[in-house]
């Protein structure tokens, strides 16, 4: 098996084994800390631009099938694993995981330490990095390293988003209609707002509000996505004029730009939330919820204004997890409701969205 380097920008690195293909890589380094679902992560638009490590120790055991997918293809632009197993042991298993990484030609490594690599983005915060399998120079890795932007500041919807507009599956006569913007929507979202018997119009991000509303939706959803959400004033602009004119419910990014819509201000979190076992509390029935995650960013809660009610909060640092505005049906989550890691905790977000859609 060929040789293979990752290469942080602060100078460390790590010398392992190639499980992708052959070639190099740059992203930001960040660290999952879920046991299963590496398909579901690796396809997740949210990680466009970032190479993936797992904390867990073995990935791969159930190998990768076509069901599992939240987008058409992997959006990671890299990946770090402990240790692949060779063996996919499913009933629904239709290759391996490196076959699937060679398959959509990502640069992966596998055999080095995954606990010191997250210890030192934890301890350093989440920074660039390149994986490479042809070479091994660390002047020249720096170099190029040196060219790659960082995520702060870098609009990344434009790669993920859609170029015109489509249903998502056939209308039904009498259903609720919503309009989605395709900020890189996840699969299971879509599946399980569909399941609640309403009409879905996936639009492009860069659609403005009159476009928006000459569909004439019941309901707005405002998908995640990657990136920095200060970057994509454009969605925020298109927010900023539907407030108050119909009801929208946003996700991770969505989330984010709702706030920023509102007055709020954004910052980038030291390694960001990126994980199936994150506490979130609802503050409204005292409940707590496990959740799923996967963003680098939050809201900043003292620029919030005071129309503005936060929901819920992370139990393990207290950044704001949801809000809701008091005046118009407008609320939406940081995490990801969609996810399943409770496994139901969360699913009753769609059920309060789809209510307000049938008022």
């Amino acid at each position: 098996m060929a040789r293979a380097i990752l290469l942080l920008e602060n100078g460390e690195y790590f010398l392992g084994k190639s499980l992708g293909c052959e070639g190099e890589t740059m992203g930001e380094v960040v660290f999952n800390t879920s046991m299963t679902g590496y398909q579901e992560i690796l396809t997740d638009p949210s990680y466009r631009g970032q190479i993936v490590t797992m904390t867990y120790p073995e990935i791969g055991n159930y190998g990768i099938n076509r069901h599992a997918t939240e987008s058409e293809k992997i959006q990671a632009c890299g990946f770090v694993v402990r240790q692949a197993s060779k063996i996919a042991s499913n009933w629904s298993s239709e290759m391996t995981l490196q076959e699937y990484l060679v398959k959509h030609q990502i640069v992966a490594i596998e055999g080095i330490d995954t606990r010191k690599l997250t210890r030192i983005l934890r301890i350093k915060g989440a920074m660039n990095g390149i994986i490479s399998t042809i070479d091994f120079d660390k002047e020249s890795l720096k170099k190029k390293l040196s060219r790659l932007p960082s995520m702060e500041g870098l609009d990344l919807v434009p790669g993920v988003t859609i170029d015109t507009p489509q249903p998502y599956q056939p209308f039904a006569k009498g259903q609720p209609h919503v309009v989605a913007i395709h900020a890189g929507i996840k699969e299971n979202i879509l599946r399980l707002l569909s399941a609640r018997k309403v009409n879905i119009t996936l639009v492009p991000a860069t659609w403005n509000a009159k476009q928006i509303l000459d569909l004439q939706p019941d309901g707005v959803f405002i998908s995640n996505g990657p990136g920095d959400p200060a970057a994509v004033t454009y969605v925020i602009e298109t927010i900023k004029e539907l407030m108050g004119r119909v009801p929208m419910f946003g996700i991770c990014l969505g989330h984010q730009m709702l706030g920023l819509a509102l007055g709020a201000k954004t910052y980038k979190l030291k390694f960001g939330h990126h994980g199936g076992n994150q506490p979130v509390k609802n503050l409204l029935t005292g409940r707590v919820e496990i959740s799923a995650q996967n963003h680098g960013f939050s809201i900043v809660e003292n620029t919030l204004p005071p129309e503005v009610e936060v929901t819920h909060i992370n139990l393990n640092d207290h950044t704001i997890e949801g809000i809701k505005h008091k005046k118009y049906p407008v609320f939406s989550v940081q995490y990801h409701p969609e996810a399943s890691p409770g496994p139901h905790d969360s699913h009753y977000l769609f059920d309060d969205f789809v209510r307000l859609l049938r008022r």
